[in-house]
């Protein structure tokens, strides 16, 4: 999972969660400095304490895995939530190392989804919405394959008009409109998940 600060990818992994049945999640948790950690939380729980207002509440690949009904099976994912993007550099050294750890990870991804806002497409277009940072990994993914737009917060006023935007600016990128928050669009994300794991 990536995207730019705020734009709901935790939210999106708490949420997703939920919605495939699970009512904790373990989470694997890896700083920038190599330590990892192991912490159970219940979903509620979750919800309230990995997620806010602020940017970068999130400053490290957290980890959860999760098996996804498939035909008569299962299949085992790993989903990893990832620090946000920005176009700058940041003054907190601590953000800096996490953005890091998220550029370095892509790299290694068998899927990428990547998590975009389309309110602030519809007023200023995909480049200058996204960022140069979000604009260049749409470019890098696209060309690797196994990736996905995920069109978050689609249930906020001028979504519906920036996914329209978003697709006419941005052709032949494969575009899921969601909403992390109310868990719509999530049975889409799950069979194109399960296509390509």
């Amino acid at each position: 999972m990536i995207g730019r600060a705020n734009v709901g990818k935790t939210l999106f992994v708490i949420n997703f969660a939920e919605y495939l049945g699970l009512d904790e999640i373990e989470l694997v948790i890896r700083f920038p400095n190599g330590f990892s950690t192991a912490k159970r939380y219940a979903i509620d729980h979750a919800r309230r304490e990995l997620t806010g207002l602020g940017p970068h509440k999130t400053r490290c690949l957290q980890s959860v895995q999760l098996d996804i009904p498939h035909g008569k099976g299962r299949k085992r994912v790993q989903i990893t939530d990832t620090a946000g993007l920005i176009d700058t550099i940041h003054q907190d050294v601590e953000v800096r190392r996490a953005i890091a750890q998220t550029l370095n990870a892509l790299r290694q991804v068998d899927l990428l989804l990547h998590i975009i806002d389309p309110t602030g497409v519809a007023r200023e277009g995909a480049r200058a919405a996204l960022g140069e940072v979000d604009y260049q990994v749409a470019q890098f993914a696209q060309l690797r394959g196994r990736y996905c737009i995920l069109a978050n917060k689609m249930d906020l006023p001028g979504a519906r008009e920036g996914l329209q935007r978003l697709i006419r600016e941005l052709p032949g990128l494969y575009i899921i409109p969601i909403s992390a928050l109310y868990k719509r669009g999530f049975k889409e994300v799950k069979a194109f998940v399960c296509r390509h794991s």
